[in-house]
């Protein structure tokens, strides 16, 4: 089924304002709260659509991104998101601040709520970034790519969890828990109350009294792994795909990161891109271009035939329809551009400039170009100047 646009999901503009973008999120999330609509699956899943709409639109880097090139910008394969990849639990633990430490007065968090409220701090595993090269065939089509990551993993011996059992994890003597530690502060404004993260258990609201031995209480050991994702067709060089949650794991069960594809466009040995566009220049003798002649040129897809008629002028262009690339967004594909240039030989030999010489004289071999031609050239003319 296809997303929907992130901006409809939220009731915004594309202009609309970070705090505006914020706002919205607030209202969806609030009104489709597991805890408000509990054991509805459609509910759910709006909660998730808008927390996924707002991962994107509250970030200027992804929605940038998303702004040029839609879905198709944001992940490389079907299904990404929170919808497809991220659990509740995740999207409590990064979007939980903005309510300010709880949720319009509804009880709970759906049973991850020991995570957010109190400012609880939920650990991050890092992105990592790659770059994958792709052929202009690739590009045309769209490609599957499975590349070998070395990365951090969350550690089989303990699951993760960095004790060597469950009867290894206590709570925080020091935060009891929250993650926060708060200071009252005298001011001459009165009494202030400050809140950071507990120095003990670093935000955890948990210490480790047997460390796994394997990962030395992290939780995280250093792994490879084979990671397949799509890479959709018409992607440019330079263009960024999110694969969510197939970056370093977090310690002990927090968010993993993103793995981050950079798309890199092997240059083509005889089709040149530009935009959604391909272009190829023909040379055409002389003779071809006065008589008329088949010619073939090189596409993604192979070779076509194409038909120069007689009298073909040097910079005449040929416009293929539908044989460029396609548009990443789904509007249509690009044309294939044959610009022709004819070739005037260099050197010639006795009998072929005697032959030359005779039909200089000739009427027909005077220039004698027609208003369209005068037009193209004179165009070309001031483009150049």
């Amino acid at each position: 089924m296809a997303k929907r646009d992130y901006y409809e999901v939220l009731g915004v503009s594309k202009g609309a304002s970070a705090e505006e973008i914020k706002k919205a999120y607030r209202k969806m999330a609030i009104k489709y709260h597991p805890d408000k609509n509990p054991g509805d699956k459609e509910a759910e899943d709006k909660f998730k659509e808008a927390a996924e709409a707002y991962d994107v639109l509250s970030n200027p880097d992804k929605k940038a991104r998303y702004d040029q090139f839609g879905h198709a910008g944001m992940n490389g394969s079907a299904g990404g998101g929170f919808g497809g990849g991220f659990s509740m639990e995740d999207i409590f633990s990064q979007f939980g601040d903005i309510f300010g430490g709880h949720f319009g007065g509804f009880g709970g968090f759906g049973g991850f709520g020991s995570q957010t409220r109190g400012g609880r701090r939920v650990s991050r595993g890092s992105d990592i970034r790659i770059r994958v090269k792709l052929d202009l065939k690739e590009i045309a089509h769209g490609a599957e790519k499975k590349v070998k990551i070395n990365k951090q993993v969350a550690c089989k011996a303990c699951s993760g969890k960095g004790a060597k059992s469950e009867a290894d994890i206590a709570t925080c003597p020091t935060c009891k828990g929250t993650g926060q530690v708060t200071r009252m502060t005298q001011t001459f404004l009165g009494t202030m109350q400050t809140a950071s993260v507990c120095p003990t258990c670093n935000g955890d609201g948990k210490t480790i009294t047997n460390p796994c031995s394997a990962c030395s209480g992290s939780g995280l050991v250093k792994d490879a792994e084979e990671i397949t994702f799509k890479i959709p067709a018409g992607v440019a060089q330079g263009m960024q795909l999110t694969i969510q949650g197939k970056g370093n794991a977090a310690k002990r069960g927090g968010v993993n990161g993103d793995l981050l594809v950079v798309i890199e466009e092997e240059t083509h040995p005889e089709l040149q891109r530009d935009g959604n566009d391909l272009i190829y220049s023909l040379f055409v003798s002389v003779p071809d271009a006065i008589l008329g002649a088949d010619a073939e040129i090189p596409s993604v897809d192979g070779k076509l035939k194409i038909k120069i008629e007689p009298g073909t002028q040097s910079g005449k262009i040929l416009r293929l329809r539908g044989k460029g690339l396609p548009d990443v967004n789904g509007y249509g594909s690009g044309d294939l551009l044959v610009y022709i240039q004819v070739w005037t030989p260099k050197k010639l030999d006795k009998q072929e400039k005697e032959l030359l010489e005779k039909l200089k004289s000739s009427q027909n071999f005077k220039p004698n170009p027609d208003k369209e031609e005068r037009n193209f050239f004179d165009r070309m003319r001031k483009i150049f100047s």
